[in-house]
């Protein structure tokens, strides 16, 4: 097939990718590096299959001669993605994740390609009980990020059935792994191993009592890749993550066995923190026939390697 991947140079980008280029599609990737990099995709260039055009999502001229290759399927990954950034300048994030979406949707209806779309767990209220959070589970928009994406969800969703256009959304939950950020607000796991190499305290924001349901990034992108091939979840929201959940507390004591290279600061939102965030993957198991398969301590352990192959 031929298929699009927006963001394709961030970090689950890169992996989804690598999933569609391993079974042996032409793709397309377009990222303009405000959450991407080049080092990131830069293995797969020399790749005759692969095509790359550094732009923005916003840069419609540039993303219609894309679409112009009759694409079959458009992964549309990319995003403002930071929640504090959210906080401080909504605007950015609105014009991306929602405006953004809206263009890049608009190019599915006129060339009528499949949208796969990437929204966020961060969208939900916390889980209540050890069912774990469902896609029927209310939302809550705590931050302009998740607002963003429930607005964009929204409009994916209209054209399903404003217009039959096959489009489903994803909703991964905390994903961690090889080429993920580890500064700033980065993933927690990067971040503490990054520390722990460095020999820097882990940092907390909060009392650390606060859960995370920790997927993989290549069980993540198994998943992103396999809901764009099925017919069976369009017009669909589908949840994935690994079904447990540990508190960030516990995930730092995991990482670093001495409780005195842990320390805890002020939060910097505590107004969007969520303090349980459990999934429940029956729907992905039941429709995709999906489920993870590397457990914490494993995908701990390959993130450590990566990083350490990094310094």
């Amino acid at each position: 097939m031929k298929v699009l991947v927006t963001g394709g140079a961030g970090f689950i980008g890169r992996w989804v990718v690598e999933v569609l280029i391993k079974d042996g599609h032409q793709v397309w990737v377009v990222d303009n590096f405000s959450n991407g990099s080049y080092q990131n995709i830069k293995e797969f260039i020399q790749n005759k299959e692969i095509y790359f055009q550094k732009a923005d999502i916003n840069d419609l001229e540039t993303i219609d001669n894309i679409f112009k290759n009759k694409l079959d399927i458009c992964y549309h990954l990319a995003a403002s993605i930071n929640v504090q950034d959210s906080i401080d300048d909504p605007q950015t994030t609105f014009n991306n994740d929602t405006i953004g979406t809206f263009n890049i949707l608009e190019k599915c209806r006129l060339y009528n390609v499949k949208m796969v779309f990437m929204s966020t767990c961060m969208v939900y209220d916390k889980a209540f009980d050890q069912k774990g959070i469902a896609e029927k589970h209310p939302t809550k928009p705590a931050s302009p990020y998740a607002g963003s994406k429930i607005a964009a969800e929204n409009m994916v969703l209209s054209y399903y059935y404003a217009y039959s256009l096959p489009i489903v959304i994803v909703r991964p939950f905390n994903t961690y792994g090889p080429f993920q950020k580890s500064g700033g607000e980065g993933g927690v796991v990067a971040i503490f191993i990054k520390n722990k190499l460095a020999g820097k305290k882990l940092m907390i924001y909060g009392d650390g009592t606060q859960t995370r349901d920790l997927l993989y990034v290549e069980d993540c992108a198994r998943f992103v890749v396999k809901a764009g091939y099925s017919k069976q979840v369009n017009g669909q929201i589908v949840n994935a993550g690994l079904g447990e959940d540990i508190s960030i507390n516990q995930l730092a004591s995991l990482i670093v066995e001495d409780p005195s290279q842990i320390q805890h600061v002020a939060h910097i939102h505590p107004q969007s923190e969520i303090p349980r965030l459990l999934c429940n993957y029956d729907k992905a198991k039941k429709l995709l026939d999906w489920q993870p398969k590397v457990s914490l301590v494993e995908g701990i352990k390959r993130t450590e390697e990566w990083l350490m192959l990094q310094s």
